[in-house]
C-alpha cells in the first residue's frame, strides 16, 4: 500500500501535468495497456448494445431509479411504448466509458492502488459491476457537464440526487462491507476534476431499497408518477422536470397531457422543452415527429 487517500488524489492527479511530477517517473506500460484495453472493450460494447434490444431484469446501477420507471422497465416492450434512444446517446455514453477508462489509467500513475475493477457484487440476488476501488474506498467514477459537475463538487448531491447516484454507491459500498464510498467525477468540458467522498450517514439501505423494487415490478398497475409537472417561466405552461425530461417512458407516462393530447415538445436552442399543460404557445418550433 502507498498510504495515499482519497484526499489528495485529485492534487496528484493534477501534479501529473503541474511539472511537480518526479522526473524520475514515467507512465507504466501495463497502466497503459489496461487504459487502451478498456477502451477497446468498451467501444466494442457499446456498438453491440446499440444494435439489440436489452433485456429488463433488477441490477445495481438501477437501484436509485424512482418507482414507476423501474416499473416500465420490467413491462412487455410491445405493450409499452419506449422512446429510442438516439445515436448521439450512446455516443454520449461510450465518451464516459473513455473518460473512465483514463480516469483510472491517472489514479494508477499518480501512485494511488486501484482494485476490484468492474468486480461483480450482490445484494439480495441482485448483482452489479462496480467501477472499482481506489485505496480500499468503493468509487464510481463519473463525467458530468458543468452543472453537473458543482453538484458533485460542492457537495449539493447528498440533497438533490435526480439520477440516484447516492444510491448506487450504496449498494455497492454495503455488497463490499465498507462504512464509506466516493464519487471521482471530470468536468467533461473543462476536465476539472473532484472526489465526492459518501459516508455511511449518506447512504441508503440498499438491502431494503432492492426488496422494495422486487414488489414495485411485480404490481399489475404502474405506481404514482415520480414526478409532477413544474411551471415553465411565468407563461402559464407546465413541463416537465429534468428527471421526467431524460426519462425513455415519458410520452407513455404522460399521454393523458395537454387534455389527452399527450406531450408537446418545442425546440429550444437549449434543448427540448416537453409541455404538459400549454396556456400560451411558444415562439418557437413545435416538434411534431
Amino acid at each position: 500500500m502507498t498510504g495515499k487517500t482519497l484526499d489528495t488524489l485529485v492534487k496528484d492527479i493534477e501534479g501529473l501535468f503541474d511539472g511537480s511530477w518526479e522526473e524520475t517517473e514515467h507512465y507504466t506500460d501495463d497502466n497503459l495497456d489496461d487504459m487502451c484495453e478498456a477502451i477497446r472493450n468498451a467501444v466494442k460494447t457499446s456498438l453491440k448494445t446499440a444494435s439489440k434490444s436489452r433485456e429488463a431484469y433488477l441490477r445495481m446501477s438501477n437501484i436509485g431509479k424512482p418507482d414507476k420507471q423501474l416499473w416500465y422497465e420490467h413491462q412487455d416492450p410491445e405493450v409499452v411504448g419506449k422512446e429510442q434512444l438516439r445515436p448521439d446517446t450512446y455516443i454520449k455514453f461510450l465518451y464516459g466509458h473513455i473518460i473512465e477508462a483514463m480516469l483510472l489509467f491517472l489514479v494508477k500513475e499518480a501512485g494511488h492502488i486501484v482494485t476490484h475493477e468492474q468486480h461483480e457484487v450482490e445484494i439480495e440476488n441482485v448483482k452489479g459491476h462496480m467501477d472499482c476501488e481506489i485505496n480500499g474506498v468503493p468509487v464510481d467514477v463519473k463525467s458530468a457537464s458543468r452543472y453537473g459537475f458543482e453538484k458533485f463538487k460542492n457537495g449539493e448531491l447528498y440533497n438533490d440526487d435526480p439520477f440516484g447516484y447516492i444510491a448506487q454507491i450504496s449498494a455497492y459500498a454495503q455488497a463490499r462491507g465498507k462504512d464509506q464510498g466516493a464519487f471521482l467525477v471530470m468536468e467533461k468540458s473543462l476536465g476539472k476534476l473532484a472526489v465526492l467522498p459518501v459516508a455511511d450517514m449518506e447512504m441508503i439501505d440498499a438491502a431494503a431499497r432492492i426488496r422494495h423494487m422486487k414488489e414495485v415490478v411485480e404490481l399489475d398497475t404502474p405506481p404514482e408518477r415520480c414526478y409532477e409537472a413544474i411551471e415553465d417561466g411565468k407563461s402559464g405552461n407546465m413541463k416537465l422536470c429534468v428527471q421526467c425530461s431524460y426519462c425513455p417512458y415519458k410520452e407513455d407516462c404522460w399521454k393523458d397531457s395537454n387534455d389527452g393530447q399527450g406531450l408537446y415538445t418545442y425546440l429550444y436552442s437549449t434543448g427540448p422543452r416537453f409541455l404538459t399543460t400549454v396556456v400560451k404557445e411558444p415562439r418557437v418550433e413545435r416538434y411534431k415527429g
